[in-house]
């Protein structure tokens, strides 16, 4: 660790102590890159990529460093980076402890793993998706894993390998063990721990809600793929463009709660594999709504059946690859949508795994 990069770090610590928690993200962001100052870069991309098994397409690029850490309460919540290995890999990561968590001891917080997708980072996901307001006021923890360039040119996770769809192996055993560790350290509470995720990332958290049921006990995934829908590259790139056959996906045995959003007009993931991933629950509800500024959305809720957990899946109306509800601050957000975050949580707090159930360390 160099010298430029152990000071940045200290006057990180210490912003964060003084409870400024937005100017410590700079400084962890610019510790870092190294202690540069951003490189420029285009906005935007019409186009989409697909050498470095590219996920993704219609990128934004968004400087972190234009990211503001949510509003700040009266105490000081804690926003803190952090590196965890298992069987020889390693994740870098952020964590947002709320002051409402730490100020009540005695009642074990939920803790939520979001997963970002492709091109992006934990404070962009963060920024973007809001989760982090919506945390505050429920008091639960929320963390954000970022994927290393190492393992994937464009940082998406490998939701599209089978080494990476098993319990026990590659990302998906990295990630439990990594939500492993942060519940033990924050004394979270082990029947509510939840996973999240955008495009690569929804996939990658319907990866886990298969793998572990006993860790997770509900899914979200916004704009994903369900598990096992592809195997390669280019069964991933297939998929994506024509959506999972919904019979397979219905034929998996066992689901979590589960809940689902996606764009109808989205040109990155095809909308039918939203549809597939609840394709094995039980006949919906459905009813129709808008968002407060005007998004129109259909919203089926399906009850829970033997082996099977209860779903939401939410259809946003020509919305395209992007989170729901979220900021403009953060990059894949559709700000005019339904808040995905918000109704996330409330789905995710409804649920939690039986005691006899719960996975222990």
């Amino acid at each position: 660790m160099n010298t430029l990069f152990s000071g940045l770090m200290r006057d990180a610590a210490r912003l964060t102590r003084d409870g400024r928690l937005a100017d410590a993200t700079q400084l962890i962001q610019r510790a870092l890159r190294g202690g540069t100052s951003p490189a420029e870069a285009p906005t935007t991309t019409s186009q989409a990529v697909v050498e470095d098994d590219v996920i993704e397409a219609q990128v934004r690029v968004v400087e972190v460093e234009q990211t503001p850490e949510p509003r700040e309460s009266k105490a000081a919540d804690a926003w803190t980076p952090g590196s965890f290995t298992h069987q020889g890999r390693s994740v870098d990561y952020m964590l947002f402890v709320p002051a409402s968590a730490s100020a009540q001891p005695a009642a074990a917080p939920p803790l939520v793993l979001m997963l970002h997708g492709c091109t992006q980072g934990a404070a962009d996901f963060a920024a973007g998706t809001r989760m982090n307001e919506h945390a505050r006021e429920r008091g639960c923890i929320v963390l954000y894993p970022e994927q290393a360039k190492r393992a994937h040119g464009q940082k998406c996770w490998n939701w599209f390998k089978t080494q990476h769809q098993q319990r026990g192996r590659g990302e998906p055993a990295l990630l439990a063990a990594l939500t492993e560790h942060i519940v033990a350290q924050q004394q979270a509470d082990r029947s509510r721990v939840y996973v999240a995720g955008l495009s690569a990332g929804g996939a990658m958290a319907d990866v886990l809600g298969h793998c572990y049921p006993d860790l997770y006990a509900a899914v979200g995934v916004h704009s994903g793929l369900p598990h096992g829908a592809a195997h390669d590259m280019m069964s991933a790139l297939n998929v994506m463009r024509t959506g999972a056959p919904e019979a397979r996906a219905g034929a998996a045995k066992g689901s979590q709660p589960t809940i689902v959003f996606h764009g109808d007009a989205d040109p990155t993931v095809h909308p039918g594999n939203g549809r597939a991933i609840v394709a094995g629950a039980t006949p919906g509800t459905v009813s129709e709504g808008r968002s407060a500024a005007g998004r129109r959305y259909t919203r089926t809720v399906h009850a829970a059946s033997p082996g099977q957990g209860d779903a939401e899946h939410w259809l946003l109306h020509g919305a395209g690859h992007a989170w729901s509800g979220g900021s403009a601050a953060g990059s894949y957000t559709q700000p005019d949508g339904v808040d995905a975050s918000r109704e996330m949580l409330r789905f995710f707090l409804a649920h939690r795994l039986p005691l006899a159930d719960a996975r222990e360390p």
